[in-house]
C-alpha cells in the first residue's frame, strides 16, 4: 500500500484571492499596513500564526495576534464558492485515486481544521482522504510531524509514502519525514524554487498523475 499526500492552498484548491483578502482583513483588524501580494503569497502553507510572525515580524505580540483572528473572521466569512475553487483536473485527480486498491490518499496542509473541514465539505472531497492532519495539534511545515502522523494514521511507512505539494516548505517537510517530494507548478512558490530543493515539478494535473505513476512504480 502506497500513501499520496496532498497539500491543499495552491495545489488542490485555488485560495489565492481568499487568502491575500482575509490577510489584508487581519492587517486592518490591527491597525497595520496592507502587505504586497507577492509577500503574502510568500508565507502560504505555514501555519497561521507562524505566516504572520513572519509577515510582520516588528509588530508586538498583541498585534499579531489581533492580525489571526481578523484573517480567521475574515477567512470564514468569504464565498468558498467564489474566492476557493478546485484547480482543473484536481477533482479527476482525486478520484482516480481513490478508486485504487493499491493508494491511500491524506492531506497535510497549514489550515486549521476548520478552515480544512470547510473547503472539504463544499467541494465534496473530505470522503477521499484516511487521514487529514492540520495546523492545529501539529508544528508548522516544515516541521515532518504532519507528514508523520499522516502516515502513522493510514499504516503506510514513509518510504511509501508521497507528498504533493506547491511550495518549498512541503518540500522540506517530505524530506525531514523520509517521504518522496512531487511539486506543482500552478501554486504559489515558482518551479524554480521547487526544483532547487531536487523535486520533479509537475505543470498540470495530467503529469502529476504521470509522476505519481513513476514514483509508485
Amino acid at each position: 500500500m502506497k500513501l499520496v499526500v496532498f497539500d491543499v492552498d495552491g495545489t488542490l484548491v485555488d485560495s489565492q484571492a481568499l487568502i491575500l483578502s482575509a490577510m489584508q482583513a487581519g492587517l486592518a483588524a490591527a491597525d497595520l499596513p496592507p502587505l504586497p501580494d507577492r509577500q503574502v503569497l510568500s508565507i502560504v502553507g505555514l501555519s497561521l500564526p507562524v505566516a504572520v510572525s513572519t509577515l510582520v515580524p516588528d509588530a508586538a505580540p498583541r498585534a499579531q495576534g489581533q492580525v489571526v483572528e481578523g484573517y480567521r473572521r475574515a477567512y470564514m466569512s468569504r464565498r468558498l464558492s467564489d474566492e476557493a475553487p478546485l484547480y482543473p483536473g484536481a477533482r479527476d485527480c482525486l478520484d482516480a485515486l481513490a478508486g485504487r486498491d493499491d493508494v491511500l490518499l491524506a492531506v497535510a496542509t497549514g489550515k486549521s481544521r476548520r478552515g480544512l473541514d470547510a473547503i472539504l465539505d463544499h467541494h465534496g472531497l473530505a470522503r477521499h482522504f484516511v487521514a487529514l492532519e492540520t495546523a492545529d495539534g501539529n508544528p508548522s511545515k516544515p516541521h515532518p510531524a504532519m507528514l508523520l502522523a499522516a502516515c502513522e494514521t493510514a499504516g503506510v511507512d514513509p518510504a511509501r509514502a508521497a507528498m504533493i505539494g506547491d511550495t518549498v516548505f512541503d518540500m522540506q517537510m517530505a524530506r525531514s519525514a523520509g517521504v518522496a517530494g512531487l511539486g506543482v507548478s500552478w501554486g504559489y512558490h515558482d518551479s524554480a524554487a521547487l526544483q532547487a530543493e531536487g523535486v520533479e515539478v509537475a505543470s498540470d494535473f495530467p503529469a502529476l498523475m504521470a509522476m505519481i505513476e513513476r514514483w509508485g512504480a
